[in-house]
Formats: structure tokens, C-alpha cells, sequence
């Protein structure tokens, strides 16, 4: 009995022994992590890694070169450069990878020119011109340089190998797809989600006065007709209230704000606060915030799927499956109720007895033994 208590405790303390081996092991291998994949390949399509070859053309557009605080506020995380060769023909491809796809184009607009072509050959919006090509893709921001319209299809299938982003880190910015189409000017949507951003993007508020504190995003267009020359300036805030006291606040600051402020109309709606100044009239400013509304997010961002419809999708899917798994589960009683009915029968078949048979009942055999007795009319 002793023998057995002391074996018993050695297992015990072995099995206790073992618990704490595998969970130290269990933590040494949660703290050890894989570095992420390098952000820029080693080839894509025909360009491969290479030194860089002396190249005539020139660019003044560069990542190294923006405004450092400017780009910290769109959160980067890594960042690389490398030299690539196609046909004794050399790019240099700088990259930045930003927490959310928000920051990657608020640096998209802070580096690209006014005499660049926006456009969407590549990711999600690109930017062609002064000897460079700019675009995003995801959360991503590549500049190549020396580059040129006639290079961009060869530059697709980078496209392809960057990293992408998924949920709320891949949501597009919503503020830019409220600038109007009309008199806009190609090349001016300038993006801003802080003070340094929007000051170097020419913004023409005070930057430090904006509210950036409280999650305030702005974005700022010009516009030019036969109506005049006009800026448009839209923010956004998290709430109404809040938007409601910067509205106010904006109003009542331009009358000192010089003479290109003299026409100039402030309007809020919701969480949007928008400012239109220039040499536009006073009726054609106003007309023009009067025509900006918040259901504008459900016609002009394609990136963005309504949440309608994607609740309608969840719904769908969950009941088409609790349809197959009901279909399933009287597919199995059936077959279930052939097995044992199909089985019990054919086994009294082969006993040579009916494959069915009448139940029998076991009986009590209550029935009355005595006879009732019967009553005369009482005797006299």
C-alpha cells in the first residue's frame, strides 16, 4: 500500500512536471515571432533587384523628400527602397506602409503634384507625371522614379505582391468622395488627418485650430470656371455636437481672415462642416456646400460596401445554412428510419418468420369473477 501511495506521487509529480515544461515551452514559442515578409519583392514581372544604372531622367518627386511630420500622422509602420532592372533599363522604388489605408492616401496626396494624372491603373489610385509614377495599394504608399506613362504596365504585377489589408485598416477615407465633380481642378484633392498634413497641403484655415485632437479629418479642392477661382475645404468630426461648435467657430473667424474670405460660406450638416472661399459669389458658394450632403457616401464609394446589404448577406448565408443542415439532418433520419425498419424486417424474413406481425398485448385478465349481485323488493 505504501508502494503504491509513493508510485502514485511520483506520477503525479511527474505529470505536474511535464505541465509546467510544456507550458514554458508553450511561452518561449508565443514570444518568439517571424519576421513579416520584406515589404518590397525580389522581382515582379521582368524587373528584377539590381544595381541602379545611370539614367538620364530625373524626378523631383520623392518620399525621402516630404514633410516628415506630415507623413508621421499617417502612422507608418515600415518603409523600404530597392533598385530594379528590366532591359538594362533602371527604377528606383521607394515604399511606406501605413497603419490603415486612410493614411496611405492622405501621403498619396501630400507627394503628388498638380501636374501629375490621377487615375486608377494601378492600385487603388495613381498619380503619373514629372518623371515619376506614384500610387497605393492597400495601406501601401510606391513611388518609382525615373518612370513614365509608357512603364505602368510593367508595373502591375507589383501590384499584385504588396501587402493588403482587410477590415476596418482597408476601409477607404470617405471625406474626399464628397468633392464635387463640377469646375474641379485635376491634381487638387489634398487629404488631411492632422495639423502638419494640412498645413503643408496648403490648407487655408488655421491648421492648429481645427480640433485634429478630437479625430477631425479635412479634405480641401480647388475649383476653377467661368465662375471663378474657389476652395473648397469640407472636415469631418465623430459627432454633430462637435462638428456644431467648429461650424460656429469658423464662421465666426474668416471675416478677419483677409479679402478672399469676403464671399466666403460656412455650412454644416451632420458631422461634415464645410467652408467654401474664393472669388466665387456669395450665391455660387453657397450653392455650391448646398449641393454636399452625407447620403453621398452610399453613391460615390465603390470601395466601401453599404452595411445594409452587408447584414442582408450575413443573414442569407447564415440561413441557407441552417437549410442545409436541416436538409441534412431528415436525409440522415430517413435513411436512419430505412436501416432499422428495412433491417428488422428482413432479419424475420430470414428466421422464416413474416416480415411483419400483429402486436401482442399481455393481459391482466381483470375481468369480473363473481356474478353481480342482484336486488330483490324487500319481504313483508
Amino acid at each position: 500500500m505504501g508502494l503504491a501511495f509513493v508510485l502514485r506521487r511520483g506520477v503525479c509529480a511527474s505529470l505536474v512536471l511535464a505541465g509546467f515544461a510544456a507550458g514554458a515551452l508553450a511561452q518561449s514559442a508565443v514570444a518568439i515571432t517571424e519576421p513579416p515578409t520584406p515589404l518590397l519583392p525580389q522581382s515582379f514581372g521582368e524587373w528584377k533587384v539590381g544595381a541602379a544604372a545611370p539614367s538620364s531622367g530625373t524626378s523631383s518627386v520623392s518620399l525621402a523628400t516630404a514633410n516628415k511630420a506630415a507623413l508621421e500622422e499617417g502612422a507608418p509602420q515600415r518603409s523600404q527602397v530597392a533598385d530594379y532592372v528590366r532591359n538594362g533599363h533602371s527604377v528606383h522604388i521607394e515604399a511606406i506602409q501605413f497603419n490603415d489605408r486612410t493614411g496611405a492616401y492622405s501621403a498619396f496626396t501630400l507627394v503628388q503634384r498638380p501636374e501629375m494624372r490621377i487615375g486608377k491603373e494601378l492600385g487603388s489610385v495613381d498619380a503619373v507625371g514629372d518623371g515619376a509614377v506614384l500610387f497605393t495599394v492597400g495601406s501601401s504608399l510606391v513611388l518609382i522614379s525615373p518612370a513614365t506613362s509608357a512603364d505602368v504596365a510593367s508595373l502591375k504585377p507589383l501590384v499584385q505582391v504588396l501587402p493588403k489589408v482587410s477590415g476596418g485598416k482597408g476601409v477607404a477615407p470617405l471625406l474626399p468622395t464628397f468633392i464635387p465633380s463640377k469646375g474641379l481642378v485635376e491634381g487638387t484633392v489634398r487629404y488631411a488627418v492632422g495639423p502638419s498634413s494640412y498645413a503643408a497641403e496648403g490648407g487655408v484655415l488655421p491648421a492648429q485650430s481645427l480640433g485634429w485632437e478630437k479625430s477631425a479629418e479635412a479634405v480641401t479642392a480647388q475649383f476653377a470656371d467661368k465662375r471663378g477661382k474657389e476652395t473648397l475645404t469640407i472636415l469631418i468630426y465623430p459627432t454633430p455636437t462637435i462638428a456644431g461648435g467648429y461650424a460656429k467657430a469658423i464662421q465666426g473667424a474668416i471675416g478677419s481672415m483677409g479679402p478672399e474670405f469676403a464671399n466666403a460660406k460656412v455650412r454644416r450638416e451632420g458631422e461634415l462642416v464645410m467652408l467654401a472661399s474664393g472669388t466665387f459669389s456669395p450665391d455660387e458658394a453657397q450653392r455650391m456646400i448646398e449641393n454636399i450632403h452625407m447620403h453621398q457616401q452610399l453613391s460615390f464609394d465603390k470601395d466601401v460596401q453599404p452595411v445594409f446589404h452587408t447584414e442582408v448577406q450575413k443573414t442569407f448565408s447564415l440561413l441557407q445554412g441552417i437549410a442545409v443542415l436541416s436538409g441534412l439532418m431528415m436525409l440522415a433520419a430517413v435513411l436512419l428510419g430505412l436501416f432499422l425498419g428495412g433491417g428488422r424486417a428482413a432479419f424475420r424474413v430470414m428466421r422464416g418468420k413474416p416480415a411483419a406481425s400483429e402486436p401482442e398485448f399481455l393481459s391482466l385478465h381483470l375481468d369480473p369473477q363473481n356474478k353481480a349481485p342482484k336486488f330483490g323488493p324487500p319481504q313483508s
